[in-house]
């Protein structure tokens, strides 16, 4: 049914996010997952520790495509500038926006989920790791470095709570956000936030 195991991995998570969604996530059995999943319950086991866990995919997904993007950021352009282009919408597919939609209301259910609260926390848990080589390379220090690994967290604590405050605003009080106005707040967050100046164009003379 699925190619790999990752493939089958996000289609349950997918299937999974529906269903918290719609249930919640007390409502939500392990049967229920393997049933909407179309595969057995001892291969969801298999796959995931608890059931919370097999959302992990879609936070994971959209963490590390958000790191990846980070990682072709030019030097010569400043935070501002870069995520404008690299966030677009035309930059992403149907599916991936789907994905992100789900992981937006599921951040929002998080809140009063801790076990939920717990797979979220872990997905910008790995999204600080890859952040330190960002930050590394635009401060030109080594990426053991404390102050590095100190800018690095600040900055996602700060994405933390923007997609937190955001995800609350448009899915419990129906707020409305154009893209542009998110991206915005994602750069802004990151500058205020930035521990060490990487946020502006850097030129290559700085370096040694």
């Amino acid at each position: 049914m699925f190619s790999n195991r990752d493939e089958a991995r996000l289609a349950v998570a997918r299937q999974t996010a529906i269903l918290f969604l719609e249930r919640g996530v007390a409502g939500t059995s392990g049967d229920d997952i393997a049933a909407a999943s179309a595969l057995s319950k001892r291969t969801i086991w298999r796959y995931f520790r608890t059931k919370e866990s097999c959302v992990e995919p879609l936070f994971i997904g959209s963490a590390l495509r958000f790191a990846r993007a980070l990682q072709e950021w030019p030097l010569d352009q400043s935070i501002d500038d870069f995520l404008k282009l690299a966030m677009r919408v035309d930059q992403q597919t149907p599916q991936m926006i789907a994905d992100d939609i789900l992981a937006v209301r599921l951040i929002a259910l998080s809140a009063e989920e801790p076990d939920l609260r717990t797979v979220w926390l872990y997905a910008c848990h790995l999204l600080e790791h890859e952040l330190h080589a960002v930050v590394s390379r635009r401060a030109n220090r080594s990426v053991l470095d404390f102050d590095v690994r100190l800018c690095a967290a600040t900055i996602v604590a700060a994405i933390r709570v923007v997609d937190e405050s955001i995800s609350n605003a448009a899915i419990n009080e129906h707020q409305k956000f154009t893209h542009a106005e998110a991206v915005g707040r994602v750069a802004d967050a990151i500058r205020t936030a930035s521990t060490l100046p990487i946020c502006d164009p850097i030129s290559i003379d700085n370096y040694r």
